[in-house]
């Protein structure tokens, strides 16, 4: 049977950690700019820093990632040369509205995309564009908290119906927040979040997230309002979390950290906060603020499809001292003894990747999109300037086959499959860039020193002919 003929390849990207260009085309500031390179980057993005400001003690990669903003048709054509079928790119809110309260957008920011969307659709390639990929403008941090206050579900609506209207005909694929769960884990990155002292931290984020769930549900109701062509989809943070053993509180731990893996992706994608999540929130002394209208709101706009990232399993011990999170591994994760690990200290489990589609595609019964999957790993340029990336393909390999017996021999109905960093840019959770996940390397180290250079790897001519076999060739 194999993938359908219209299958989705391709790859994905984020505007804060593709871009650069952060203080061109009247680009506002954004929470993102401020996450630093080094050991407080983890304490900023999970609120217990602030960093509202740039300083000289730190340097800050997004400000130029790998500057996209000048290299995207060079970048695009590279795809176009994969075969790429689509491409998942991020808008930059602060590029559109650059506080992200004024009463007209920016007409340079919006060009600049329309632009990037014309030259995909001239290689037949079609856009898959997730509207809010941790990208928070700042001015809005500073003036109502972010995602703290229910005024940013005006903005981001004002922001949807933008883009919705401007890219009508060049855009039918959309994802509303990239990682909804995400929250639970990196505040500041996902919300823009940091937190005073004594707070209740979930209550905070459960209001955020609240906040992030109507809108997302305003942003679908919209999105089909304005072209019935358009479809929207949810997005998570995947990876099944096994028990550490037979033990029985060792699986309950597992049941409970699966359940906040899929906690808000319930909601989008069914309509309503489950049972376990309201006892979940009630336990942490939290709760809704359901405003009137919120629950008819979120039934009636689930979205059409479940979009995820993949990269590794994980483990849950009833053991709390094991696994606790970390700077490279932002969801705390028990060493599976079973599974070779990353450089970075990810487990490398093609078959939970066949396990966690069929859970969600159990769980929703909607069609899915796996929107991220990759090997982030050092690469070493050679004498010749070839790139030998045998690893990555081999990592890739094996998460495809797994992802084609999902199709073949579970009868999971599947979109597409775009790998994380097509192209080599800024880690989110590290903020380096010689974790390199791309088919095509950047001459760039961690302090932004190189030529940026692009250079084709083993992986870039090996993924091409995935493409043209529709995933038979691997």
């Amino acid at each position: 049977m194999g993938f359908k003929k219209v299958f989705l390849w391709g790859g994905a990207t984020a505007a804060n950690q593709l871009e650069g260009g952060a203080h061109e085309g009247n680009r506002g500031p954004a929470n993102v700019d401020f996450m630093p390179l080094g050991k407080d980057r983890y304490l900023v993005g999970t609120g217990k820093m602030k960093m509202y400001d740039f300083d000289d003690q730190h340097f800050y990669p997004a400000l130029t990632a790998v500057d996209f903003y000048h290299h995207y048709k060079e970048d695009i054509a590279l795809f176009g040369e994969m075969g790429f079928k689509t491409y998942r790119l991020s808008i930059a809110w602060t590029r559109i509205f650059p506080n992200g309260d004024e009463k007209k957008p920016n007409e340079e920011g919006l060009k600049f995309y329309e632009n990037i969307f014309k030259e995909c659709h001239k290689y037949s390639i079609e856009p898959l564009v997730t509207i809010n990929h941790f990208d928070c403008p700042m001015y809005l941090i500073k003036k109502i908290g972010g995602w703290r206050s229910r005024e940013m579900i005006h903005y981001f609506y004002k922001l949807c119906m933008t883009l919705f209207n401007r890219y009508k005909g060049l855009v039918k694929y959309w994802i509303t927040f990239n990682e909804i769960n995400m929250i639970l884990h990196f505040p500041f990155v996902a919300a823009g979040i940091s937190f005073e002292e004594n707070e209740n931290e979930t209550q905070v984020m459960i209001t955020a997230v609240h906040h992030q769930l109507i809108a997302s549900a305003m942003a679908t109701r919209l999105a089909h309002e304005i072209d019935s062509n358009n479809q929207i989809g949810c997005m998570l943070a995947a990876g099944s979390y096994y028990p550490e053993t037979c033990k029985p509180e060792d699986y309950w731990k597992a049941i409970c950290d699966n359940r906040e893996i899929y906690m808000f992706a319930d909601v989008q994608a069914r309509g309503y906060y489950h049972n376990y999540a309201l006892k979940w929130i009630e336990e942490r002394n939290a709760k809704i603020d359901f405003r009137e209208g919120d629950k008819e709101l979120l039934k009636e706009n689930t979205v059409d499809f479940v979009s995820f990232s993949y990269y590794s399993s994980r483990v849950s011990s009833s053991d709390l001292s094991k696994g606790n999170q970390s700077e490279s591994n932002i969801f705390a994760s028990a060493r599976n003894p079973y599974l070779k690990e990353s450089e970075w200290g990810w487990a490398i489990d093609p078959l939970g990747f066949r396990s966690t589609i069929n859970e969600l595609y159990d769980r929703y019964q909607k069609p899915l999109f796996v929107v991220e999957n990759g090997l982030g790993a050092k690469d070493i340029i050679e004498k010749d300037g070839s790139i030998h990336d045998e690893y990555r393909i081999d990592y890739l390999r094996q998460h495809i086959q797994a992802m084609k017996d999902a199709v073949e021999k579970d009868g999971v109905d599947l979109m597409g499959y775009t790998t994380w960093g097509c192209i080599d840019l800024i880690s989110n959770g590290t903020g380096e860039v010689k974790k390199r996940y791309g088919f095509i390397y950047v001459d760039r180290d961690n302090l932004g020193n190189g030529t940026y250079k692009r250079i084709k790897k083993d992986s870039f001519y090996w993924y091409k002919k995935v493409i043209e076999t529709n995933g038979i060739n691997l």
